[in-house]
This record gives structure tokens, C-alpha cells and sequence, in this order.
């Protein structure tokens, strides 16, 4: 039963890796003339980050792009691991796993196109928001219904700690 599965893998995570576009954003990318690049990015996807964080979970971001936008967000939302330009993604995540003394089965992983199959196979609990491309989608153990850059982030999040028994602790304590 994918439930159970999900329960025992989120027990487990200690690291969740969020790619960007498709996943914190809806992969829409545009430009102006000027060469400016703009991105939308969900706040409750950002909430969400913030209490993962501060229950103790390594939040990464591994993404094929470079974008200024991306660091700025990333920074705004106190993430040290972000690793833009990634060729090869599974490199970095091997490289992560190191730092940090996590094995496969403690890492959730959200990705939503093919380039992300690589890590989505390697991971205990791999992630799609519900618009993902069909690869990725055969790979996942959790299936977000938010698309991404809608909520697909803060969905995933909120399951994990939830499961951990933390995500009602955590929320009581915002105001």
C-alpha cells in the first residue's frame, strides 16, 4: 500500500531535495526584453520550507538552470544548499549525502521531469506535484494533487512532518 510506504519513508527523512522549475515554480519561464527573468514562486511552498527547517530537516535545491531569481529566493528562505547549473544532479546529491551522513532511504526528493528520474530512483521517498511528466510520476511513492510552484512543496512537507508527529507542534508556534 503506497500509504504505509509513504509513512515509513517519511519517518525516515532527514533531507528533502526540491528542484525548481516544475516543482517550486509552475516551469513556466519568461523573459523580457531587457533579459530580465521572472519566476513565481508559491509562499506556502515557502512556509512550509521554514517549519521543515526548523524541525531539523536539510533542505536542498538541485537545478540544471541558473537564475538569479532562484538565489534570491533561496536566500530569503535561509536554503545553504543550492546547487544551480547541476548537469548532473546525481553527483550533487551524492555529494550532499556525504556532508551530511544521510543515506538514500533518509532523503525526499520532488522532481517533475525526466532529468529528475535519476535521483527520484535513488531516493527512499520520491515526489511529483500532480502535473509531472509520466517518467517521473512511474517513479514516485507520493503524487502530489497540487501542481508545481501551487502547493506541491508545501503538500509533500506537510505529509512528511505530519508523519513525524511534528507539523501541529510546529504550526502552534508560529503566531
Amino acid at each position: 500500500m503506497q500509504h504505509e510506504k509513504f509513512n515509513r519513508s517519511a519517518l525516515r527523512t532527514r533531507m528533502i531535495i526540491l528542484d525548481v522549475d516544475g516543482v517550486l515554480t509552475d516551469g513556466s519561464i519568461t523573459l523580457d526584453n531587457e533579459g530580465n527573468e521572472f519566476k513565481s514562486f508559491h509562499v506556502r511552498d515557502g512556509h512550509a520550507i521554514k517549519l521543515a527547517q526548523q524541525a531539523g530537516l536539510v533542505v536542498a535545491v538541485i537545478t540544471g538552470r541558473t537564475s538569479r531569481v532562484v538565489e534570491r529566493r533561496m536566500k530569503e528562505l535561509g536554503i545553504g544548499e543550492v546547487h544551480q547549473g547541476a548537469r548532473d544532479k546525481h553527483e550533487v546529491y551524492r555529494a550532499l549525502l556525504r556532508k551530511y551522513g544521510v543515506s538514500d532511504e533518509e532523503v525526499a526528493c520532488m522532481g517533475d521531469d525526466v532529468v529528475d528520474v535519476p535521483l527520484l530512483e535513488s531516493v527512499g521517498l520520491p515526489a511529483v506535484p500532480a502535473d509531472a511528466d509520466s517518467e517521473s510520476t512511474a517513479m514516485a511513492i507520493f503524487i502530489s494533487d497540487k501542481p508545481g510552484g501551487r502547493g506541491a512543496v508545501r503538500d509533500l512537507i506537510e505529509k512528511i512532518l505530519r508523519a513525524q508527529g511534528v507539523w501541529d507542534s510546529l504550526v502552534r508556534h508560529i503566531a
